[in-house]
């Protein structure tokens, strides 16, 4: 992979692993509705519309299935999830890194996807339960155990084209908003044959 990819989908791990920091920073969810050149029209989750144009640089990534057992002692992985009463995580999804994205938004941060939901980008430690459910993550010395139900969806990442963003496509997108007030993005996540991003 060119190393400007690499910086593409590294930049793209960091932001799907923060919050949206600032009014002008957005995680837009949803489905193409339209594609005009490079805007691109997203019926949104929660029912509303937002035109995106895509940069000239914007980096495609594609969220492909993946299987629990993927997941060994030392893999890079990441997930959404509820913090538990007793101090572990129950996930929401979970997602295998690629090794290039490894070390990618290492650590905990609060997440959108549900209220009180956490995402974690760790590194796998011992991976024990019925088919690998349960999963030690270790990050900047800390160690959490996450619960992985039977119905949460795995994931993993592949580089992604721009023919790829078609009307029908499942999207998640990171915007800024321009001087102008449109918005911008220079990172799009597209889920692969129909996927619908769990994150």
């Amino acid at each position: 992979m060119k190393r400007s990819a690499i910086v593409g989908l590294a930049l793209f791990g960091v932001l799907s692993a923060l919050p949206a920091m600032a009014q002008t920073q957005q995680r837009i969810r949803g489905t193409i509705e339209a594609m005009d050149g490079p805007v691109m029209t997203i019926a949104a989750r929660g029912g509303t519309t937002a035109t995106v144009t895509v940069a000239d640089d914007a980096t495609v990534r594609t969220i492909a299935p993946a299987d629990i057992r993927d997941i060994k002692p030392g893999t890079y992985i990441g997930s959404a999830a509820m913090p538990q009463a007793d101090g572990s995580l129950q996930a929401l999804e979970v997602q295998v890194f690629p090794e290039s994205m490894r070390g990618v938004g290492e650590g905990q941060h609060p997440f959108d996807l549900k209220p009180g939901s956490t995402m974690t980008n760790a590194t796998a430690g011992d991976v024990t339960g019925t088919d690998g459910r349960v999963v030690t993550m270790r990050y900047q010395g800390v160690e959490t155990k996450l619960v992985v139900p039977p119905d949460v969806p795995v994931i993993t990442y592949e580089p992604g084209s721009r023919d790829q963003l078609v009307k029908g496509a499942h999207v998640i997108v990171s915007a800024v908003k321009a001087d102008d007030g449109s918005l911008v993005s220079h990172a799009v996540q597209v889920g692969k044959d129909g996927l619908v991003p769990p994150m």
